[in-house]
């Protein structure tokens, strides 16, 4: 079964007070879209939070059925309460919970936990599914994260979470700084604090996704980056365009290499160590590695022909 994480592929970031979210959440306007996260917080100025809500109460109304995954990122808890109390909202996929701590989970927990009118008409099936964006200084905690990832652990929403979000612009904020040009992420004093959090929560089956990349100027940047937070472990990440979605997704392709290795470690007369090519296949130990390549590239394709090793 393919982890429903590698469906997000680059989430296209919206604020909510746009006026086109129908089209977008429909695919009209972008049909290549495999998510969205309509965003009713830092992207959306206080005194515009309540056209915000109308915006997703309308498109509500208005949304049918769909393949893209759609969530709306809260701004705090009682705006999560608010989104659950309006009509259709079963519509969504889910919510993506910014500056997410041990401070908030309670609150949170009890927002999704409160009855809604969903349920009250018989959709109670419906059971939202979460992204927790990391974002405040617990972050650069290791302690702090630890704790986090065993309270996760033991929450009944465990298996509504679908992935934890890194908020890397207001991670760079703590720290004074901002992604500076020329560099990818992992060229910045952020790149350690990723690697513990991929490191912290990967083994227990939580996935990651990338920090936002900034510059719509430097898209070969960008896929090299992309690159790299596959290389640290992350799958999906934030495009603040659309043109980024195609170029980031294109990364996600695999290689026909890792490919064919793959295969020939998930074949079950597979022996327990044999090379390939010039690189060792263990079984035992890629596995997991080769199941993600298979479904990576069901999903995202192969990038260049398989050529004989």
């Amino acid at each position: 079964m393919t982890p429903r994480y590698l469906q997000l592929g680059a989430s296209l970031y919206v604020p909510a007070t746009r006026p086109d979210l129908a089209p977008i959440a429909s695919r009209d306007k972008f049909p290549f879209l495999r998510s969205v996260i309509f965003c009713t917080e830092d992207a959306v100025a206080q005194r515009e939070l309540p056209r915000a809500l109308t915006n997703i109460e309308q498109l509500l109304q208005r949304l049918a059925p769909g393949e893209l995954l759609r969530f709306v990122r809260v701004r705090n808890p009682a705006i999560l309460r608010t989104l659950l109390q309006m009509g259709s909202v079963e519509k969504l996929t889910g919510f993506v919970l910014p500056k997410f701590s041990r401070r908030n989970l309670d609150e949170y927990l009890d927002v999704l936990s409160a009855p809604t009118p969903h349920a009250a008409n018989g959709r109670a099936s419906w059971q939202p599914e979460l992204m927790m964006t990391l974002e405040t200084i617990e972050a650069f905690d290791p302690r702090a994260m630890i704790e986090l990832c065993d309270l996760l652990l033991r929450q009944r929403m465990r298996r509504r979470i679908l992935s934890l979000r890194i908020g890397g612009n207001d991670l760079f904020q703590l720290l004074g700084m901002r992604r500076p040009r020329g560099r990818t992420l992992y060229g910045t004093a952020l790149g350690v604090a990723v690697s513990r959090l991929v490191t912290v929560f990967r083994p227990h089956g939580f996935n990651l996704t990338a920090p936002v990349f900034d510059y719509l100027d430097s898209p070969r940047l960008l896929q090299r980056e992309v690159r790299a937070d596959l290389a640290h472990g992350l799958f999906g990440k934030t495009a603040i365009h659309p043109k980024q979605v195609p170029l980031i997704e294109e990364q996600y392709k695999v290689s026909a290499r890792d490919l064919q290795m793959a295969e020939q470690i998930l074949t079950r007369s597979a022996p327990p160590v044999f090379r390939v090519g010039d690189a060792m296949c263990e079984p035992a130990t890629h596995r997991a590695w080769a199941r993600l390549i298979d479904q990576r590239a069901r999903l995202y394709g192969v990038a260049g022909p398989v050529k004989a090793m």
